[in-house]
């Protein structure tokens, strides 16, 4: 049944309307002018507005428009009273957005087909606002959204701006993080907002495409514009992106000769596709994502400075997860519940030693190490708690470190880990002939946790060589 405002100078014409509403079921709230109907709707919730045409203190015309500027969603459906004379304003009414109008004197029988109708639409408006809910929480889900882990203060206070990020499209963004820590994740947060939306979320990565095919991906192309293209042509990410937000991934990897072309795009909000003569207007929020040092590429001359300023518009830094413990033992338990479930484990807790070993660990390939470290203990092992014994090998690690002296100074102001860690390994496996099982022996670590440092230290040297 619907909550009806009714409103109408008349009181016994009102009266007898309203009788005859409250006995077909429906709530009538009643009003004696255009001022007191709008004061009621400001504080209730009504499915459908009834006013007559000509009232005091605000025509029907008049609450109309008030109405539609409160922009309830949904909106209320609106009918008016009126005479033969007022048939212009009626016709003007539904120009505004009026469901309908009724003659008077009123047809019993129109105005309970009338309101039928009304209900109708009124119920169909309620359910496609629930489906679009629940295609959004299915949008967020598929995002990986919910496993993102914003347990920590420092993460708490990113999803937050990320939040405030979606409200304004034309601000572009750089995501600044090392491997697995969710940028995309972050990306997608601020895309969906925490309402969601419908808009598309298009992700392209810089890093997998080879500078040939890159600007035809990233702005499409004519059809015809090269050997092997589609006669009808290709529509592009730019395009694909419309009314949402495109993420350029590793944008740090983006060809020299494309920045130019994406900092017009920027500036300018349109494009030409490859082969085209006549620009095309965009609307979309741009995303870069970088695990690169951008100014440090901009200082070697590898990355276009006014590029870079333009990026950022607003910057997030995504601390590594070695830095953010607290969301460690979180994230371990909040996969292990949903990967047990989905590969009908037993798991439902992590042992005491497991948390301490989890928490040991530098987790180099960050968030989505740890779930890949979590996926492979549920895939192996069924249990009710998850203990040490069940972790891939490398993770488990003396909990202590040697009561004996570091043999080196610590300085005062600065400390660089990474630095030392590679010059020890180094030292080490020179002194060991480049034997591995030794090396791992000999640093009391085991050999899955020498190679994951081996390829961390890799991943450094090569972005370092790539950047001279």
């Amino acid at each position: 049944m619907l909550r009806i405002l009714l409103a109408d100078d008349d009181v016994d014409s009102r009266g007898t309307v309203a009788e005859f509403l409250r006995e077909s079921g429906h709530t009538v709230t009643e009003a004696g002018n255009g001022s007191d109907a709008l004061e009621i709707y400001r504080t209730g919730q009504f499915e459908m507005v009834m006013s007559d045409l000509r009232m005091p203190r605000c025509s029907g015309i008049g609450l109309l428009k008030e109405l539609r500027k409160l922009d309830r969603k949904p909106a209320p459906d609106v009918v008016l009273f009126t005479g033969q004379g007022d048939m212009e304003s009626a016709i003007e009414a539904l120009r505004l957005g009026a469901y309908d109008f009724v003659l008077k004197p009123l047809n019993v029988e129109e105005l309970a087909a009338l309101v039928g109708r009304i209900a109708e639409h009124q119920a169909l408006l309620s359910e496609n606002k629930q489906l679009r809910r629940n295609l959004q929480k299915i949008a967020r889900k598929s995002a990986g959204l919910d496993e993102a882990g914003f347990f920590s203060d420092a993460m708490q206070a990113l999803a937050r701006q990320a939040v405030r990020y979606h409200g304004d499209r034309s601000i572009p963004l750089l995501i600044q993080g090392e491997t697995g820590t969710g940028k995309e994740v972050m990306a997608r947060l601020i895309h969906f907002g925490e309402e969601g939306t419908e808009a598309p979320f298009v992700a392209l990565n810089c890093a997998a495409i080879s500078p040939g095919l890159f600007e035809s991906e990233l702005f499409g192309y004519e059809g015809g514009s090269f050997t092997g293209s589609r006669s009808q042509g290709q529509r592009g990410k730019l395009d694909l992106a419309a009314g949402g937000t495109l993420l350029l991934d590793e944008i740090g990897e983006l060809p020299a000769e494309l920045q130019a072309k994406l900092l017009r795009v920027l500036e300018s909000r349109e494009f030409f596709r490859v082969g085209g003569l006549t620009s095309v207007r965009t609307d979309i929020r741009l995303i870069g994502a970088t695990n690169q040092d951008l100014a440090e590429k901009v200082n070697q001359g590898l990355f276009r400075r006014d590029l870079y300023f333009r990026l950022k518009g607003g910057v997030l830094d995504i601390p590594p997860l070695r830095k953010r413990p607290e969301d460690i033992v979180s994230l371990a338990r909040q996969f292990l519940e949903r990967l047990s479930k989905a590969k009908a484990k037993r798991f439902c807790r992590l042992a005491a030693d497991t948390e301490k070993h989890l928490l040991a660990y530098p987790w180099p390939g960050n968030v989505r190490e740890l779930r890949n470290a979590i996926e492979w203990s549920v895939f192996m092992h069924d249990d009710v708690e998850l203990k040490p014994r069940h972790l891939p090998e490398g993770l488990v690690e003396p909990a202590t470190l040697p009561s004996a002296e570091l043999p080196l100074t610590l300085p005062s102001d600065t400390f660089p880990l990474d630095a030392h860690i590679h010059q020890v390994i180094a030292d080490a496996l020179q002194k060991h002939d480049g034997n591995k099982k030794k090396t791992a022996e000999y640093l009391q670590i085991s050999r899955r946790s020498l190679y994951t440092y081996l390829e961390h230290i890799a991943a450094i040297d090569n972005s370092r060589n790539f950047n001279k």
